[in-house]
């Protein structure tokens, strides 16, 4: 979920003569005029006059949606309270003017604040799911939920078979990091029989956890947690560890575009090369798994350095149709060589 860097000035005082050599500031660029009235009339209208706003502003699209065209098909259909796959059936729906003036308001604040879509519209879909989401979360985007879709029960995706063969076996499930706790709701889909933990070091995250737990009727399946890591757990073990944690490097987090500065900093923040938090998880996830467990675990682009750190730890790393080695598969027994 890169930028070029913008450089920072040397501090220190300025001089008279820096102030007057220094160049006048550039004008602002113009804002675009509003659309009279009846010049956008249908849905697509507003997508298509969204979609050019977008371009012309070289938004960043990473949370959820794409491109333009997505973003703002997404944008209009929820402020319209149409689910995204309603769109091309009511694309020539004429549009009211109350309407109108609610979807040029949200088109100029995604330009002008750069906030995500997600957030201007307080939703998210994952495998096709809703969830409520707001700044005290990231914008939830993993590829795990994809990937318990095409690596688990009798799936013919990996070379040897379905990681886990018999999803109904599986009887507890620990979802770390889980911000929105979007992840921890779909393995309950998954896995009917598992109790289901989910763990966050932000206690403002787990309140929208706790929304979208209460929103799917599963507060009695999923037990939310505040603490790091495996520290809340005591000494729990579970058959499925997955994990989309905080893996963006120092390089990284100074080249955030304007759009993920809108999101809690920790969710992004790796340390230095990325992987602080990973190693950690690593280290300590033998002692919470049983036998048979295993751990998901989403990495970003750091494959690389992490295969570096530990070249004797085999790793299994699974593809999506959006991405290729950023996320890796480990069994109990070979991270019990690490603890």
């Amino acid at each position: 979920m890169a930028k070029k860097a913008r450089s920072t000035p040397a501090r220190g005082k300025v001089t008279r003569a820096a102030k007057t050599a220094a160049p006048p500031r550039a004008a602002k660029a113009a804002k675009p005029p509003q659309p009279a009235r009846g010049e956008l009339v249908t849905l697509l209208d507003f997508v298509r006059y969204a979609v050019s706003r977008f371009t012309e502003a070289e938004l960043v699209f990473a949370h959820g949606t794409t491109d333009p065209v997505a973003d703002a098909a997404f944008l209009i259909c929820e402020a319209l309270h149409l689910h995204p796959d309603q769109l091309e059936m009511f694309a020539t729906a004429r549009i009211t003017a109350a309407e109108g003036a609610k979807l040029l308001d949200l088109i100029a604040r995604r330009v002008d604040s750069r906030k995500p879509t997600a957030y201007l519209v307080n939703k998210v879909y994952m495998r096709g799911l809703p969830f409520y989401v707001d700044e005290r979360v990231i914008v939830p985007r993993s590829f795990i939920g994809e990937l318990l879709d095409s690596h688990f029960a009798g799936s013919d995706e990996t070379d040897g078979g379905a990681l886990i063969d018999d999803l109904g076996a599986v009887e507890s499930v620990l979802d770390l990091c889980t911000g929105s706790g979007c992840l921890a709701i779909l393995a309950s889909r998954y896995f009917p029989n598992a109790r289901i933990d989910a763990v966050d070091l932000s206690k403002d995250a787990l309140k929208v956890a706790a929304r979208n737990v209460a929103d799917y009727g599963l507060a009695d399946r999923i037990a939310l947690h505040n603490g790091d890591l495996f520290a809340p757990l005591g000494d729990a073990r579970y058959d499925l560890i997955i994990s989309n944690p905080p893996y963006v490097d120092a390089r990284g987090m100074a080249d955030l575009p304007r759009e993920c500065r809108h999101e809690p900093g920790m969710a992004f923040d790796g340390g230095d090369d990325g992987l602080a938090i990973v190693h950690r998880i690593l280290r300590e996830a033998a002692w919470h798994l049983t036998p048979n467990g295993g751990l998901l675990c989403e990495i970003g682009r750091g494959r690389d350095a992490l295969e570096a750190a530990y070249p004797e730890l085999p790793m299994l790393w699974l593809d999506t149709e959006d991405s290729e080695g950023e996320v890796f598969w480990i069994d109990a027994a070979t991270l019990a060589t690490l603890a």
